[in-house]
């Protein structure tokens, strides 16, 4: 059962380790049945945005110690940034394209009202040969008079009838295109906030995971309204084009058909440098959105240690370097536009060279059996702009297509990322029937870098355990699992007699209470997060127990003061404090404090001790990860982590 001393028979002593493990029938159960309520604030990091926030604010559930905080300090790894952004291999070898692959499934929900969006883009822009027609047959009639005023009222009329059929069906087609495209971002965004506020990330930065719900998934919006429809539209029109102009003038639809397809051939071999572009753009982003929800959560270290000339630079350049980014994407965005109206000018001015010398006569050929008629000329030179159209949209739209792929691969690479979910729903549930015991056997834990192989323990209710051992060695990991936030690689975690899995962890969490190291609050007043989940109104005897009566009567208005995320108005051992009289005020019977006195004064240290000890002389099961030997001497055992 691994190495465990009683602390309540001896002193501590390193060459106990021997002693025999506990056994649940050692110790009474809790006299008595105990009211119960134990979840905690959830654990929102300072990257989190209002929507994460949202997401995670749910009575009763216990939130991941960390959900979306914690950002690693490291910057993100640029040696293939089509692999980091997009989850892509090395250059040339991109099948297949996680971004594609991604786009398409957020999308596919949507499909169907997307296609017709593109189908009535597409119509609508079919609709100019119709006005063309009518507008070069009235031009013909005006040349050769006397022209047939009537006709040409009659066509000018039917000119404005297409023109407005046209106005309907494109402003239909943008608000479809618009709506699905909002509801795949919005999906996308819900799903990500939800999956993460049921992980418990310790190695992914809650910053560029905010990034990518807040600003990055918003690039794929673009690329569904102008991409998409361009892309339709570049797929029908110029060749319907082509065809219209053909029985006019050979001459101008070989002039069109070479041109065209210039446009797309240099918009491709461009568009693989904007891609690589936008990728890299976006990684350097969520690394500076982590540094800088990094050294705000270290503000405090960073002052008392007279740093923040060296951060200041620090954060500086890296800014001076996503600029530099940027500016190389907005290089190759005017680089890519440039090339696409230089070959969309030539083609139309040597479209509009050989119809105005056809209309003059000066040119005789090009026309099939004779020179271009002069509805013909008119004809073909009102279609060339509009031939190339469709181009210069998708030409536009493709880098925006590029920054939504990038967007689209870091979102496939979330996904494939194997965070496990917490253990439960998260939702409210009734209390997990049975005794507070806690017990597990064979645990191994994925600490990241190692698997942590955790002693066996087994503790009847009442008892109190002690997790000490170095830094880094598991303990937080080991209280995260207890409370059913980190899934075990191996073994076994019993609680109240039943394996601790999906069916019992969120009954299991309704009966007990969490102190994380790092306090945070929800944006209400304290009562209010003192009584979460708890319904206890009366919060007199639980700050007294905790020593926090003088720090709430400091308070400008008490309970009702509004404190920031990290306890902002508090030090550090009064928001532990606060904590602790949460604890009591939910009655919990079983109690998981991580690092409870880390960082404070000798007396504040005492007075969260005391607070907890108060909680285990209730009868509360309690097990507290600490560095502190005096806390620990205080357990009825202790078993060492590493």
């Amino acid at each position: 059962m691994g190495h465990i001393r009683d602390m309540r028979d001896s002193a501590p002593d390193p060459a106990s380790d021997a002693a025999p493990p506990l056994d649940p029938g050692t110790t009474g159960p809790v006299s008595g049945p105990v009211p119960v309520s134990g979840p905690v604030v959830p654990d929102i990091g300072a990257g989190t945005s209002s929507a994460e926030a949202a997401a995670l604010h749910r009575p009763q559930a216990l939130s991941p110690s960390g959900a979306l905080s914690g950002p690693d300090p490291r910057p993100a790894p640029e040696t293939d940034p089509a692999g980091a952004a997009a989850g892509c291999g090395a250059r040339g070898r991109r099948t297949p394209d996680p971004g594609k692959a991604a786009l398409a499934a957020l999308s596919a929900p949507e499909r169907r009202h997307l296609k017709r969006a593109e189908m009535l883009s597409v119509v609508a822009a079919l609709g100019w040969i119709a006005q063309a027609a009518l507008l070069a047959h009235a031009l013909t009639l005006m040349l050769a008079p006397p022209a047939d005023l009537t006709l040409i009222l009659a066509e000018a009329a039917g000119f404005a009838a297409i023109g407005l059929l046209r106005t309907a069906l494109t402003t239909r087609s943008e608000a479809m295109a618009f709506a699905a495209a909002q509801s795949v971002v919005s999906a996308a965004r819900a799903r990500l906030i939800e999956t993460e506020s049921l992980r418990r990330p310790a190695r992914h930065g809650s910053a560029a995971i905010a990034a990518l719900a807040v600003d990055k998934l918003d690039l794929i919006e673009p690329t569904l309204t102008r991409f998409g429809p361009a892309m339709a539209r570049t797929r029908i029109v110029p060749l319907v084009m082509l065809a219209a102009t053909l029985p006019f003038s050979w001459a101008a639809t070989l002039i069109l058909a070479v041109a065209g397809p210039l446009i797309p051939l240099f918009m491709a071999l461009i568009g693989m440098a904007a891609r690589e572009a936008s990728e890299r753009q976006l990684v350097r982003m969520g690394t500076l959105s982590d540094m800088l929800a990094e050294r705000l959560s270290a503000l405090i270290d960073i002052r008392a240690l007279n740093a923040g000339p060296a951060v200041a630079a620090d954060l500086e350049a890296q800014s001076h370097d996503l600029r530099s980014r940027t500016m190389k994407v907005l290089r190759i965005a005017f680089l890519s536009s440039g090339v696409l109206e230089l070959f969309a000018a030539l083609g139309v001015a040597m479209v509009a060279v050989h119809s105005g010398f056809a209309v003059l006569g000066i040119v005789t050929f090009g026309g099939w059996g004779g020179p271009v008629t002069p509805f013909g000329a008119i004809f073909v030179l009102l279609l060339a702009p509009e031939f190339f159209m469709p181009l210069r949209e998708m030409a536009a739209a493709w880098h925006d297509r590029a920054a939504a792929l990038a967007a689209a691969g870091e979102y496939a690479e979330w996904e494939a990322r194997a965070t496990p979910a917490i253990l439960g729903s998260g939702q409210e549930a009734p209390p997990l029937p049975g005794p507070a015991s806690v017990a597990w056997r064979g645990l191994v834990l994925d600490l990241g870098d190692r698997h942590l192989h955790v002693p066996d323990v087994a503790l009847a209710p009442g008892q109190s355990l002690a997790l000490t051992g170095a830094s880094g060695a598991g303990k937080s990991s080991l209280i995260a699992a207890l409370a059913g936030l980190v899934r075990p690689v191996a073994g076994v975690i019993e609680v109240a007699g039943r394996p601790l899995d999906d069916t019992t962890a969120d009954g299991w969490r309704a009966r007990l209470a969490h102190v994380p190291q790092t306090p945070h609050f929800l944006p209400e007043t304290l009562g209010a997060n003192l009584r979460l989940g708890c319904g206890t109104q009366d919060l007199g005897p639980a700050l007294r127990a905790a020593a926090a009566d003088q720090v709430v009567a400091r308070l400008p208005r008490g309970l009702l003061t509004r404190l920031g995320e990290r306890g902002a108005g508090l030090s550090g051992g009064e928001a532990r404090r606060m904590l602790v009289a949460r604890a009591h005020a939910c009655a919990p019977e079983v109690v998981l404090a991580d690092e409870p006195t880390a960082d404070l004064d000798a007396e504040t240290a005492r007075a969260v001790a005391e607070g907890l000890m108060a909680l285990a002389n209730r009868g509360a099961t309690l097990i507290v990860a600490t560095h502190d030997a005096g806390l620990a001497a205080r357990m009825n055992h202790q078993v060492e982590i590493g």
